[in-house]
């Protein structure tokens, strides 16, 4: 009988994540047709513009630079990388805040005045998270990642369940994110324990076992803020801008940040996108079924094929640097998507309309309406989405950022067309599919290497 120890270690690192995912989304899974019993579409649908903005603001915090240490496992490196992500997550957070109330007091955004002065906080907490999982996924570290995703997960379905039963209204959603990644980032750093707030080099646990985790984080704090005045007092406000090795790090990883980011922040933005159009042309009502439809389709993802993900990522960069090419880890990967994507977009493209009704209301039928035009998509989404790091282990990063602006080209005409809700959301599935379906040709093309004078992210 085989056991967990006899599976090849692509398996076994793919269970270890799922079992955490598959607990980590259980909760929003069954809290989600309780939510949408005591909240509107149209309160959805600003939670969900809000989300959208935080979403594509913490791709820009880390300028995607945690990606570095899946390649460079050395614990100086590491801890140089987290000092660079917290630098501009930062920055990117009080400019965001800035932005958003300045926004807000001229009346050029819905917004509300917490989501407002809140949607920097978000996007530090998320860059942050992404990060230190990052740095989990460079050392193998799937369990201790896996219940840090929990906490956070099981976090935001509990405090959005609890804040919204107490009649706290519209805002409700966005107080309960915000405690659920509170506590996830929380989770993760006593788990994982990164090299942060300590010398470089230091051994990790040293910093917790000198006394209660409190006192160790207060230290650090405390350290972290006397090096910034030491540094103002010396340099003025060159202090504020990155320091040297920070800036050596930023240019030997400046395909990150020159290729990877842009393709990112297209691919983060045309997620997004059609819900901002949908409420700009449609309204919040119909941005709101629009969001429960992302939400609910985006589960499976989110659950498996971020799982894969994880694994893949790992498996590809280990297999390039031994043999040259990850066709293995791929075929691996894609066997594994296909298994599990095929009977819950079948479920999803048959009976969503009557799906949709029965666990959220009656009000909520025309949200699975629209999944069951998105059904195809999500699929090919499913299965292309954890595929994506070929393009960055084999170099092609160009190549995926011509991609991502094909997409955001073609999302902006189809959503920018005088046609009703379901036309464009009909024409959009059909443009992102063909884009998908030469998307998982290429890479698996790349996986292959067949350009035998490629490096690791070396961007052509």
């Amino acid at each position: 009988m085989p056991t967990l120890s006899n599976l090849p270690t692509f398996w076994k690192h793919l269970l270890t994540v799922m079992s955490g995912s598959v607990a980590a989304q259980a909760l929003p899974i069954l809290a989600a047709p309780l939510i949408t019993r005591l909240c509107t579409p149209a309160e959805m649908g600003a939670f969900s513009v809000w989300f959208g903005v935080v979403a594509i603001a913490s791709v820009i915090a880390t300028l995607r630079m945690e990606n570095a240490m899946i390649f460079d496992q050395r614990r100086q490196r590491q801890h140089l990388c987290f000092s660079v992500v917290a630098w501009s997550a930062t920055w990117l957070a009080l400019l965001l805040t800035v932005a958003a109330a300045v926004a807000k007091m001229s009346c050029l955004t819905s917004m509300s005045w917490m989501g407002a002065l809140t949607v920097g906080i978000a996007a530090w907490l998320t860059a942050t998270m992404q990060t230190t999982l990052a740095y989990a996924a460079s050392h193998n570290a799937f369990a201790p990642a896996a219940k840090a995703r929990i906490v956070a997960a099981g976090g935001i379905a509990l405090a959005q369940l609890g804040i919204l039963s107490v009649g706290a209204g519209a805002d409700a959603l966005k107080a309960g994110h915000l405690i659920g990644l509170a506590l996830g980032l929380v989770a993760a750093r006593i788990l994982l324990q990164p090299p942060l707030g300590r010398r470089a080099g230091a051994p990790a646990w040293r910093a917790w076992t000198r006394g209660p985790h409190w006192r160790a984080w207060r230290d650090g704090l405390r350290a972290r803020a006397l090096a910034l005045l030491r540094r103002l007092s010396r340099h003025g406000l060159s202090a504020l801008f990155p320091s040297r090795t920070q800036r050596a790090f930023l240019r030997t990883h400046r395909a990150l940040w020159n290729f990877t980011l842009p393709a990112n922040l297209l691919n983060t933005g045309v997620g997004q996108l059609p819900l901002l159009i949908i409420g700009a042309r449609h309204g919040v009502m119909a941005a709101g079924l629009f969001a429960l439809t992302q939400r609910v389709l985006a589960a499976p993802i989110s659950l498996l094929a971020a799982s894969v993900h994880e694994v893949f990522k790992r498996e590809s960069v280990r297999q390039f640097q031994d043999t040259g090419n990850c066709r293995p880890a791929y075929m691996h990967a894609l066997r594994v998507l296909l298994l599990l994507g095929c009977a819950p977009s079948l479920i999803l493209l048959l009976a969503s309309p009557a799906l949709f009704a029965f666990a959220f209301g009656e009000a909520w039928r025309g949200a699975g309406e629209l999944a069951q035009i998105l059904a195809p998509l999500y699929f090919l989404n499913f299965l292309a989405s954890p595929l994506s790091y070929v393009f960055f282990v084999a170099g092609r990063q160009k190549i995926e950022l011509v991609w991502q602006i094909a997409l955001f080209v073609m999302t902006v005409g189809v959503f920018a067309a005088p046609l009703t809700l379901k036309q464009n959301v009909l024409a959009y599935t059909i443009g992102y599919s063909l884009l998908y379906l030469l998307y998982l040709r290429m890479s698996y093309r790349y996986s292959v290497n067949r350009n035998p004078t490629g490096g690791l992210h070396a961007a052509r």
